[in-house]
């Protein structure tokens, strides 16, 4: 069966496991070439090379800063680009999530490996040096919910930043104002999530640095790429824009991936390829087109196989013929999610500073009664628990795997992990489980609902 494929590139994610790409390195000629060339231009900025953990595995250097993270997490991206080539995968355009942009320009060809590290890193030290106090935060609820609670606080500097799904935006904005904007949208019942990055961006605050990009960044060599480049802060395909300019203007504009994938669903594509370790953009396509079908390479290592495009020309050089399958995750389909409802009258304008606690969150709705001890079935106790962390992170339940870690890959904080402990020890009338520590350490909702039906017991083992 013939597919139409379109890769994706995730922007600012947690930095990259240890060892990630050491099944890639070993098999695929094409991914020891790029990385190779990614860690002769860290080197060239006084950077550390990044496929010695990438590949051999270790632990993340807490001295570590923003330059190495994005280097790293475009090695990722650019290797699985690479190794799905090497397999046969033949897509018809690839599109970037905020500076996931920059990834797919290298990916296109449209600019080299090289300068693509050069340019990350300059946005990096650019958004370093002016030290925004900044912080994002996404919120449950389409793109014009998110911007009207935005208003209601008349800051020039807080503002929707990110339309990902048709049930997740994001806000950036100043940090003094994160308690009150998750106040309000916690009396509307709108869930909300404090975004760990380096760099929250996206705002007009972030003008200085876009300057100094514009006005110091290196000027690159561009053109030649080999398909389309969707740009979803541009609304449009990367044609001879310069990238300086696409990186700067990325800065201070919205992005709207949920309109690009929709756009590209709409002229045929039926298969969307995140090139990242974890499904974060593949959730977000998922819940803006139900049905489709998305894959995540490296999320696992025994999953089913999705047919690639077959192309023509020599076979790669790992000795694959083109059109074999890839081995990729295929994400679960769902239905559309139900709209969330216009904030009451009682928020129409911020209350006034109050103490609160990180860890709080609002109550969602939905999860029936827990059954007895004893009679508990793993998939209605799973099931339970998607309603509750769905009703919090903000997501329709169905996206929310069994194995996706509470914090790397759903981005839920130690303080507000507590917090839902409790409430799960609250539903299932275990109380034991709120000071089970490997179930912090190691948390999954997998392991949480193994937890529930054992009756609170669960080993230490991750």
């Amino acid at each position: 069966m013939n597919t139409t494929s379109v890769l994706v590139m995730p922007g600012t994610v947690p930095a990259p496991r240890g060892g990630i790409l050491h099944d890639l390195h070993a098999r695929h000629h094409g991914v020891r070439e790029v990385l190779a060339r990614v860690d002769d231009a860290a080197r060239e900025l006084d950077l550390p090379a990044v496929s010695p953990r990438l590949v051999e595995g270790g632990e993340v250097a807490p001295e570590r800063g923003p330059d190495l993270q994005y280097v790293e997490i475009f090695a990722v991206s650019i290797a699985t680009q690479r190794a799905l080539v090497e397999t046969g995968v033949d897509p018809v355009a690839v599109v970037g999530q905020s500076v996931g942009e920059l990834w797919a320009l290298a990916a296109a060809g449209y600019i080299s490996i090289e300068d693509t590290v050069r340019l990350a890193v300059a946005r990096s030290r650019a958004l370093t040096r002016q030290g925004w106090q900044g912080r994002m935060i996404a919120v449950g609820v389409d793109g014009r919910r998110a911007e009207h609670l935005a208003g209601l606080f008349g800051h020039p500097d807080l503002v929707l930043a990110c339309e990902n799904a048709p049930h997740q935006s994001v806000l950036s904005g100043p940090t003094a104002l994160t308690a009150d904007i998750e106040r309000v949208a916690a009396a509307a019942g709108w869930p909300t999530n404090r975004l760990d990055v380096p760099h929250p961006t996206h705002s007009p605050a972030l003008a200085r640095s876009a300057r100094e990009l514009r006005a110091g960044a290196p000027r690159v060599p561009y053109g030649g790429g080999r398909m389309r480049v969707c740009s979803p802060w541009l609304g449009r395909d990367v044609v001879d824009d310069d990238p300086v300019e696409l990186m700067a203007g990325a800065l201070t504009a919205r992005v709207r991936i949920l309109d690009t994938i929709r756009e590209l669903h709409a002229a045929g594509a039926d298969v969307f390829v995140e090139c990242g370790e974890r499904a974060v953009v593949a959730k977000m396509i998922q819940a803006s087109v139900p049905g489709v079908r998305c894959a995540v390479p490296l999320a696992e290592r025994d999953a089913p196989a999705v047919p690639a495009r077959p192309t023509t020309g020599t076979p790669p050089s790992n000795g694959t013929r083109p059109g074999a399958p890839v081995v990729v995750r295929s994400e679960p389909t769902v239905s559309a999610p139900t709209p969330a409802a216009d904030p009451p009258a009682a928020v129409r304008t911020p209350a006034p500073a109050a103490e609160v606690t990180p860890a709080t969150c609002p109550e969602p709705g939905g999860p029936a009664a827990a059954p007895s001890s004893g009679t508990r079935d793993y998939d209605a106790v799973l099931a339970q628990l998607r309603d509750l962390y769905g009703g919090y992170l903000g997501y329709p339940p169905d996206l929310l795997g069994e194995d996706d870690s509470l914090e790397a890959d759903l981005g839920v904080e130690s303080l507000k992990q507590v917090a839902l402990l409790g409430q799960v020890a609250d539903l299932f009338d275990l109380p034991d489980l709120r000071s089970n520590a490997s179930l912090l350490g190691f948390g999954s909702l997998r392991r949480i609902a193994d937890a529930v039906v054992a009756g609170g017991a669960v080993g230490e083992a991750a």
